[in-house]
C-alpha cells in the first residue's frame, strides 16, 4: 500500500503537505495578535486578547501567570485543538516557519501536530488512555504518521521509554498507565511528544502534582532533550521557581493579555509590570521566616465583563485615574523588553 493511500486513510492530505513550503530562515513560531473567545450563556469571554510572541530554534519561552489567564488556551490555539464551539479564534496569525497554520485545512494541519509541534499535557493520568498499554499508545502515534508495522512501532516505543529514563523499558512497555508513578507517567508523556522528533514542544504545567525532587528530574530531562534535539520549548506554568531554572525569555499573562515580555534575568531582577512584581514578591523566601507572606490583593477579573482601562488596575498599587480609563499597550522598555504599564519606570525603580 502506498504512502499516499496510508496517509489518506489516516486523515493526512499528502498532496496539500507537498505544496507547503516552510521557510527555514523564519522563526520556528510566530504568534501575532492572537485573539480567542468563548461564547457562554453569560456572554463572550475573551480568553486570549491580542497576544504576540516569537520562538526560535533551541529557545525556551516561558508563559507565566495565574490560573485562568489564558496560558493553556494559547497553547491549544497553537496546536489547533480548541473545542469549536464554544471556542473561536477571533483574530491573529500563528506562523510555523513562516506558514500560517490558521489557513491550513484540518487534514494538513493534523500532520503538523506531533510531526512539527507536540504538546505535553498537565495531567498525565487523564491524558493517557487507561485501557491501553503505554507501549501501544506510544506506538500508535508512530504508526499514525509513518508506514511502520506493529513490531516496528513497539520497538520505537521501547526506544522512547529508554530515552526518557524509564528503567526496564522492554518490560514496562506492556504496562498500563496506572502501573506507573506520577513522575514516570509524565516521562511517558514526554516520550509521546518526542515520538516524531518535533521542532517545537509545548509543555503545559508538566510538573503539576509532582513533588519537588521529581519536578527537578522532569525539568532536567526536558531541558536536556531540548538541547540534544535543538527544539523550541514553550513552558507554561505558574511556578516561578521552575520557570527561573529553564526559561530564556518570559511572557507574563494576565486576564488574557500579555502584560510583560522580557529576558528571564530581567523579569526576576527588575520586573517592569506591577503584576510581575507582585508574583515575585509572593514567593516564600528563607530570609522571611516569621513574616507575613506578601500577596496580590483582590481577584482576577471576570473575562465576560472585564474592568475598563487596564485589566490589572483594581489590584494594582501603582494605579491612577488614567489606568481606569485607558488600556495600556505593550510599551518598548530599555533592555529589549516590553511592558503594558503606563508607569513602568516607577515599577522598575521601586
Amino acid at each position: 500500500m502506498s504512502e499516499s493511500v496510508i496517509a489518506s486513510q489516516r486523515g493526512i492530505d499528502v498532496a496539500a503537505l507537498q505544496r507547503v513550503h516552510f521557510d527555514r530562515d523564519a522563526p520556528l513560531l510566530e504568534v501575532d495578535d492572537l485573539h480567542v473567545e468563548f461564547h457562554t450563556r453569560d456572554g463572550t469571554a475573551k480568553a486570549v486578547n491580542g497576544v504576540s510572541f516569537t520562538l526560535h530554534e533551541g529557545e525556551t519561552l516561558g508563559i507565566l501567570g495565574e490560573s485562568g489567564c489564558g496560558k493553556s488556551v494559547t497553547a491549544q490555539a497553537i496546536m489547533g485543538i480548541l473545542d469549536i464551539p464554544p471556542a473561536r479564534v477571533a483574530g491573529g496569525k500563528i506562523l510555523f516557519r513562516g506558514v500560517d497554520l490558521q489557513k491550513m485545512e484540518e487534514k494538513t494541519r493534523r500532520h503538523i501536530r506531533a510531526n512539527k509541534i507536540a504538546m505535553i499535557f498537565q495531567d498525565a493520568l487523564s491524558a493517557l488512555n487507561p485501557v491501553f498499554t503505554v507501549g501501544w499508545q506510544l506506538g500508535e502515534i508512530y504508526r499514525k504518521h509513518t508506514e511502520a508495522s506493529r513490531s516496528q512501532a513497539k520497538a520505537k516505543a521501547v526506544e522512547l521509554l529508554d530515552l526518557v529514563g524509564i528503567p526496564a523499558a522492554k518490560e514496562r512497555v506492556n504496562s498500563f498507565p496506572h502501573q506507573f508513578s506520577g513522575g514516570m507517567r509524565q516521562r511517558v508523556m514526554i516520550a509521546m511528544a518526542l515520538a516524531l522528533e518535533p521542532d517545537i514542544i509545548i509543555a503545559d504545567e508538566p510538573t503539576t502534582a509532582l513533588d519537588v525532587t521529581v519536578q527537578a528530574q522532569v525539568m532536567k530531562l526536558l531541558s536536556d532533550l531540548q538541547q540534544d534535539y535543538r527544539m523550541g520549548l514553550i513552558l507554561i506554568t505558574h511556578d516561578m521557581a521552575v520557570m527561573a531554572d529553564v526559561a530564556d525569555k518570559i511572557c507574563v499573562m494576565y486576564a488574557g493579555n500579555a502584560v510583560e515580555q522580557a529576558d528571564v534575568h530581567q523579569i526576576y531582577s527588575r520586573p517592569a509590570h506591577p503584576y510581575s512584581k507582585g508574583l515575585l514578591e509572593s514567593i516564600p523566601r528563607v530570609d522571611m521566616k516569621g513574616q507575613e507572606l506578601a500577596a496580590i490583593k483582590g481577584l482576577p477579573p471576570v473575562l465576560v465583563d472585564p474592568p475598563p482601562g487596564c485589566p490589572f488596575h483594581p489590584r494594582c498599587t501603582f494605579a491612577r485615574e488614567r489606568c481606569q480609563e485607558e488600556k495600556p499597550e505593550l510599551y518598548d522598555v530599555p533592555g529589549d523588553r516590553r511592558s503594558a504599564c503606563f508607569f513602568w519606570e516607577e515599577v522598575i525603580s521601586s
